[in-house]
């Protein structure tokens, strides 16, 4: 269980600002102040934005230069402060937090036009229903969740269709929530590019007898995500 206190000894910089109404996002950031782009992570439904893999990819990706902003939605938030473990809030309150991030960022002088958002799984996948609305410069999903584990017929890319966003999903091969073999079947906007890692599931990991390991694909998911950022 990781804890508020321990995320303030590790992290120089807790922002806690203002946003419009009554939502106020704490962000944890990496990254240098003045970098020319941003980049805002959210978690995925069962673990927090201090999660191993949360880490790696805001470290990573803030050691080439560009600000990260990782924030909590609220079922996580409660759930830091008694313990309990609860099901991800409803989509309103999950898009609502989301608009509110973006607009915190956007006060720190941040504009638009150099922001980009997304996260792991649910955290990008909400991202992905703002993102045209929110005007950012871009989408990074780490593991997008194209239908339910066990249920290819649910499948979430009815908005994919028509996204105008520059996206990137990353993606391992073998994710229960959108294989390869499934993912090749979908109809997606032109502004979506997809990088497949090898043999990954939906944390990227791939079997012991791929000739992968977790770390190389973590890595080659780092490196796409900031060759995305710096290439637009």
């Amino acid at each position: 269980m990781y804890y508020v206190e321990e995320l303030l000894a590790k992290f120089l910089h807790n922002a806690r600002t203002p946003a419009d109404g009554d939502v106020m996002i704490d962000f944890v950031f990496d990254g240098p102040v003045e970098a020319r782009c941003g980049v805002i992570l959210a978690h995925g439904a069962g673990a927090p934005m201090d999660s191993p893999f949360m880490i790696k990819y805001a470290e990573g990706i803030a050691a080439k230069g560009i600000r990260v902003a990782r924030f909590e939605f609220p079922y996580m938030t409660r759930r830091r402060k008694d313990g309990r473990r609860r099901p991800p809030d409803r989509a309103p309150v999950l898009i609502e937090c989301w608009q509110a991030a973006v607009e915190q960022m956007v006060l720190t002088g941040l504009p638009r036009e150099s922001l980009f958002i997304g996260g792991k799984s649910l955290g990008g996948r909400i991202a992905s229903m703002i993102a045209d609305e929110a005007g950012v410069a871009g989408l990074v999903c780490l593991g997008y969740p194209f239908h339910p584990p066990g249920k290819p017929e649910r499948t979430r890319v009815d908005h994919l269709q028509s996204l105008g966003t520059s996206t990137l999903i990353v993606q391992g091969e073998r994710d229960s929530l959108g294989t390869y073999a499934d993912v090749e079947n979908y109809t997606l906007s032109p502004a979506i590019r997809l990088h497949w890692l090898a043999d990954g599931e939906h944390s990227f990991k791939p079997r012991k007898g791929s000739g992968r390991t977790e770390q190389q694909n973590w890595e080659e998911g780092i490196a796409a995500v900031v060759e995305f950022v710096n290439g637009l």
